[in-house]
């Protein structure tokens, strides 16, 4: 059997040839030459244009005649990542976990190699074999003594999780191989951009690399069918470091966000194949770890419930989960030509569009002030649902007036100073009345901002 080699293939026109240049000499295009293994088939056989094309025995099923069963579910234990996950690992479920580096990636899978490692429920034969649970952790970019170092703060002790300082992808799928006589938990890859692989020249972190290894190791994961976590650089521009397709073999794409200067973290599913991609994990970090925050109000809200001008409870929704956040606003006289307008934690042209609307709707000389708005706790506002409450907010710190401290505002503010209705309204202010803000201000008690202004700030 003939041993397969590597050429550089054109991402554009798809032309080959066995050295590497900067530019394809057939379509021009500059860096569209990547590495990439080929493999000699062993059955082939001449289509009606004389081309080589190989055999498959592949053929078409009726959609009709697949059964549909429900996909087993294995538990994390970790509450918000099972969330996101959309209730669990699949067997042979390949995740991509991605984020700025420090943000807790790797607390994260050590935490969850524990977690997997300790939840093994033994099947019969192997507890009749004495067969051990085994969660494999390859260090690429630390070494063992490193983890362990970070084991011993998060307080685990696991014997089964193991550790491989390895970056030869094809040694790593060896060493996979060698624990069959065990019960291998799960696969974590410490990261993918440190996999090399002996078939290709390219450096660790090149687009032929990683895009390569990690399709041997998806093969592997799902031949085995055990959970594979692999761990993936960011640019600076904020996107997954490799080639676009790493985000399309994998089967979920995590990302993981939040500032590092603060103990909030976000988990979000950027894709997921057996579940939404909607949901969202918080945790908070810790000493001891990630701790998963079921009432992440706590972070949000202010725990004193004092009347202060400018302080306003809005309610966003992070997948099916409605979330209480605070939103508090400071206005001061300027002697610039041009005031400043500074948002944390909103989008700044939507806030822009929202002074916008207060100056020439409500009629707030605002062009005289400097206007600085904040979403405590470090959480972001992706939706319009905070519009409403970020307009009586700015209102009720420049006339000085605070709202009661039990009103909740949620609606969506348009041009005209309209109010509008916002999705899932519903369950945002049941979920406000069950923790005591029983005050709800929406399109249903009033129509336009001016009006909500008039009637609430007082």
């Amino acid at each position: 059997m003939a041993k397969p080699h590597s050429q550089y293939i054109c991402q554009q026109c798809g032309y080959s040839q066995v050295g590497w240049a900067g530019k394809c000499p057939n379509c021009g295009s500059w860096g569209s030459l990547v590495e990439t293994v080929i493999s000699p088939s062993l059955s082939l056989r001449k289509n009606k244009n004389g081309k080589s094309i190989s055999q498959s025995t592949s053929k078409p099923i009726s959609l009709s005649s697949i059964s549909s069963k429900k996909t087993a579910r294995i538990t994390t234990s970790i509450s918000e990542l099972d969330r996101v996950l959309g209730g669990g690992l699949v067997a042979g479920q390949v995740v991509l976990i991605a984020g700025e580096p420090g943000i807790g990636k790797s607390t994260l899978l050590l935490q969850l190699s524990d977690m997997l490692a300790a939840s093994y429920k033994p099947s019969t034969r192997a507890q009749a074999e004495g067969l051990p649970a085994t969660v494999l952790y390859v260090c690429g970019e630390e070494s063992a003594s490193q983890i362990a170092v970070r084991a011993q703060r998060l307080g685990i002790r696991n014997k089964s999780i193991q550790l491989l300082e390895e970056t030869d992808v094809d040694s790593v799928t060896e060493t996979i191989d060698t624990f069959k006589g065990q019960s291998l938990q799960g696969i974590v890859v410490d990261s993918i951009q440190t996999m090399t692989t002996p078939d290709l020249s390219g450096m660790a972190g090149s687009v032929g690399q990683v895009r390569e290894c990690t399709f041997r190791l998806t093969n592997l994961a799902k031949k085995i069918n055990v959970p594979l976590f692999i761990v993936g650089h960011v640019t600076k521009e904020g996107t997954v470091a490799g080639p676009a397709v790493l985000a399309h073999i994998v089967d979920t794409v995590l990302w993981f966000e939040g500032d590092k200067s603060l103990t909030l973290r976000i988990l979000r599913a950027v894709k997921n194949r057996f579940g939404p991609t909607d949901e969202v994990g918080i945790f908070e970090m810790e000493d001891k770890g990630l701790i998963c925050l079921s009432d992440p109000e706590k972070v949000f809200i202010t725990h004193l419930r004092k009347e202060v001008a400018g302080k306003v409870v809005s309610c966003i929704q992070e997948g099916t989960r409605p979330i209480l956040v605070e939103i508090q606003s400071l206005i001061v006289p300027t002697k610039l030509a041009f005031p400043r307008r500074i948002a944390q934690g909103i989008d700044s042209k939507r806030f822009e569009l929202l002074l916008a609307v207060l100056t020439r709707r409500c009629g707030l000389p605002l062009y005289e002030y400097d206007v600085f708005v904040n979403v405590t706790g470090g959480i972001s506002v992706r939706e319009p649902s905070c519009d409403l409450a970020v307009c009586l907010s700015v209102a009720s710190s420049f006339l000085d007036k605070p709202l009661r401290s039990d009103s909740v505002v949620v609606g969506e503010v348009g041009l005209l100073g309209e109010i509008r209705e916002v999705v899932g309204e519903e369950k945002r202010i049941k979920e406000s009345k069950r923790l005591g803000f029983k005050n709800p201000i929406t399109h249903k008690e009033v129509k336009y901002v001016s009006e909500a202004i008039k009637r609430y700030i007082k």
